[in-house]
C-alpha cells in the first residue's frame, strides 16, 4: 500500500497522484506540485489515502509544498496574463490568415510555458505563428490541437435537458459513446436529439446504459409471439423498458384487441439479437459522423 492524494489543475480536469508527505491536507487546499510540464499549483480533490501500489504510476512526484497566500496571488495573476495572451494570440492569428480557432490559453504556474489550445478541420503549419508568439512572450510557446468535445468540455454551456454540461461540470473523462446506446434505450435515431452542443452523441447514454441493457434482457422484442396469464397468444405491440410493461395484440372473441402486462405476466422465447432498425444510407452517415 502507499499514500497519495488527488490533484487537480483544471476544473474538472483528470485527477493525478502525488506523494503527501508529511504535509497535513484536506480536499480543498492548494497545493504545488512538479509535474511533466514543470512546477504547477493545483487543488487537492482526495485527501490521503492508502492505495494499492498497482493504482499508481511510478515513480510518484512528492508534493513541494502547500500552497501560500504568496502561491495563491501568484496563480490570480497568472490567469489575468491568459486572458491578455488570448487577446494577443487571437490578433496574430488573423495576421497570419491561419484558419484555426482560439479556444483557450493557459500559463504553467512557474511561466516557463505557454499552451494554446485550438481548433482546426485539418493540419495547420503554424511554425511562424509559434515564432511570432516566443518573440511577444519570452518563453516557451505550445500550440496544441483538441477537437470539438474538448473544445465543448473547456467553454461549458447548457445542455438540451436545461442542466450546464456534465463534461465541463463533473466528467473527468470522455467515456465513448454509441449509436448501440440509442437503440438500447429506444430513442430516436434524429441526431438533432441525440448529439450534444459539441454535435457528437451525448455523453449522457452512457449513463444508464448497464441498467438498459439489464432490463431489455427481461423483456421480449417488438413482433415477438407471447402467452399471456388469461390464457391468450398474442403479438408483442410495444414495451416499456423503465415500467417492465408490454402491450399484446390478442385476440378474443374474434376481434383483435390491445392490452398491457407485466413482463412476468408473460410466457415468451428470449432472444439474444435485438430488433434491427432499418435506416437509410443517408441517415447512416449521419448517424457515424455523431460517433466520430
Amino acid at each position: 500500500m502507499i499514500k497519495i492524494i488527488g490533484v487537480r489543475f483544471r476544473n474538472v480536469g483528470k485527477i493525478y497522484y502525488f506523494n503527501p508527505k508529511n504535509f497535513q491536507m484536506e480536499p480543498g487546499d492548494h497545493v504545488i506540485v512538479e509535474t511533466a510540464r514543470g512546477i504547477e499549483y493545483g487543488t487537492v480533490v482526495l485527501g490521503p489515502k492508502e492505495v494499492e501500489d498497482k493504482e499508481v504510476i511510478q515513480p510518484l512526484k512528492d508534493v513541494i509544498r502547500i500552497a501560500t497566500p504568496k502561491d495563491d496571488t501568484k496563480e490570480e495573476t497568472n490567469r489575468k496574463k491568459e486572458k491578455e495572451a488570448y487577446q494577443i494570440c487571437v490578433k496574430k492569428i488573423r495576421a497570419h490568415e491561419l484558419d484555426m480557432k482560439l479556444i483557450d490559453v493557459e500559463y504553467t504556474f512557474d511561466n516557463n510555458k505557454v499552451l494554446f489550445y485550438f481548433t482546426a478541420d485539418g493540419r495547420i503549419d503554424f511554425r511562424e505563428l509559434v515564432k511570432d508568439l516566443a518573440s511577444v512572450f519570452k518563453t516557451r510557446i505550445e500550440l496544441r490541437q483538441i477537437g470539438v468535445r474538448d473544445e465543448t468540455k473547456l467553454l461549458g454551456g447548457m445542455g438540451i435537458c436545461g442542466r450546464p454540461l456534465c463534461c465541463h461540470t463533473y466528467l473527468s473523462e470522455f467515456a465513448p459513446v454509441s449509436i448501440k446506446m440509442a437503440k438500447e434505450q429506444n430513442l430516436s435515431l434524429n441526431p438533432t436529439k441525440i448529439s450534444g452542443v459539441c454535435g457528437r452523441l451525448m455523453c449522457c447514454l452512457k449513463n444508464e446504459q448497464e441498467t438498459y441493457e439489464y432490463l431489455n434482457k427481461k423483456l421480449p422484442n417488438t413482433g415477438d409471439a407471447v402467452m399471456t396469464i388469461d390464457g391468450l397468444k398474442g403479438e408483442v405491440q410495444s414495451v416499456s423498458v423503465l415500467r417492465q410493461q408490454v402491450k399484446v395484440i390478442v385476440e378474443v372473441n374474434d376481434e383483435k384487441e390491445i392490452r398491457e402486462y407485466k413482463v412476468e405476466e408473460l410466457k415468451f422465447k428470449p432472444k439474444h439479437k435485438k430488433e434491427k432498425v432499418k435506416l437509410s444510407k443517408e441517415e447512416l452517415k449521419e448517424l457515424e459522423k455523431l460517433e466520430k
